[in-house]
C-alpha cells in the first residue's frame, strides 16, 4: 500500500526582521508562492521576524500554516528577537494570538522533538535569512540526508549573498578533504537575479540596481522551482544505517521502528 507523500515545506529563518528590506521582501514572496501552489507552511511558530513575515504572507494569501513551538519557550514567554533590525524588538509566542487564530500549532517538549516533527511533516526544507538557530537547523537536515535519515532537498535563499559563506564553507570542506565532492549537491542555492555588473570582481553588495533587483525578484517561485528540480536519485545513496531499526531493551535484538516517521522518508 503506497503511502502518501507530503507536500508541505519546512521554513528556517530568523525570529529578527534583519536590517535589508530584501530579506522581509523576500520572504514574502516565499509565503505567496506557497500559498498559491496549495503548499502547507511548517515553521517554528514565532509571530514576528522573518518567521512572521512568511507565515503571516501564507495566511494572507489564503495558505495553511502549522507553528511547531516547544513548550519551553510557550512557558518562558517566547523566543527574543536576538538582532538589531529594521523595526527590531522583543515579542512573545502567543497562541491564538488575534489574526493569526488560522495557525495551527503543535506544542512539543524539547527543541529535538520540534525538528523532528517539522521534518517528518514535509518535502523538503528551505533556509531564509536567519541566525545560529537556523543555521544549525539547516546543516541538521542536510546531514540527515547525508546519512541516510530522509531524502529530502534542502534550498537556501541567497538573498543579497546572504548564503556566500556558508558555501565558502562547504567548498573548503571540499577542498581539505571533509565532505565528498558530490555532496555539496545536498544543498541547492537560490541566487536571484545576476550580477548586474558582470566585469565586476565582487558581488556589489552595496550597488542599488543590485539591491533593488533583490528586492524585486520572486523569490518564492525560484525557490519552489529548486525545490521540485532536486534529484534524490542522483544525490541519495544506499545508506550503511538502518534508521528503522531499534534495540529491544532486557533482551538485546533488533525491533523495526521507524525514526519518528523519518526513517527511509
Amino acid at each position: 500500500m503506497s503511502t502518501k507523500q507530503p507536500t508541505a515545506v519546512a521554513v528556517y529563518c530568523g525570529s529578527s526582521i534583519g536590517t535589508q528590506k530584501s530579506y522581509q521582501l523576500a520572504a514574502l514572496s516565499l509565503g505567496k508562492s506557497l500559498a498559491s501552489s496549495s503548499r502547507p507552511l511548517i515553521y517554528g511558530g514565532g509571530s514576528k521576524g522573518i518567521m512572521g513575515v512568511v507565515s503571516g504572507s501564507v495566511l494572507e494569501s489564503g495558505g495553511e500554516v502549522t507553528g511547531v513551538v516547544p513548550w519551553a519557550m510557550v512557558k518562558a514567554g517566547g523566543e527574543g528577537d536576538k538582532g538589531v533590525g529594521v523595526g527590531s524588538r522583543d515579542y512573545h509566542i502567543v497562541l491564538d494570538e488575534k489574526g493569526r487564530e488560522r495557525v495551527n500549532t503543535i506544542v512539543v517538549d524539547s527543541m529535538h522533538e520540534r525538528k523532528i516533527e517539522m521534518a517528518k511533516r514535509v518535502c523538503g526544507f528551505i533556509g531564509l535569512p536567519g541566525g545560529f538557530g537556523t543555521f544549525e537547523e539547516i546543516l541538521e537536515v542536510i546531514t540527515w540526508t547525508q546519512l541516510g535519515i530522509h531524502n529530502k532537498p534542502v534550498v537556501l535563499i541567497n538573498v543579497l549573498g546572504f548564503y556566500d559563506p556558508l558555501r565558502t564553507l562547504i567548498h573548503s570542506a571540499i577542498r581539505s578533504g571533509f565532505i565528498e565532492p558530490a555532496s555539496k549537491r545536498l544543498v541547492l542555492f537560490v541566487d536571484g537575479p545576476p550580477n548586474l555588473l558582470p566585469n565586476a570582481t565582487a558581488i556589489p553588495k552595496e550597488d542599488p540596481e543590485w539591491i533593488k533587483a533583490h528586492e524585486e525578484f520572486d523569490w518564492g517561485t525560484a525557490a519552489l522551482e529548486a525545490l521540485d528540480g532536486w534529484d534524490r536519485e542522483v544525490v541519495s545513496r544506499k545508506s550503511p544505517f538502518d534508521w528503522g531499526r531499534r534495540r529491544n531493551a532486557g533482551v538485546g535484538a533488533d525491533v523495526d521502528q521507524d525514526e519518528g516517521g523519518l526513517a527511509g522518508a
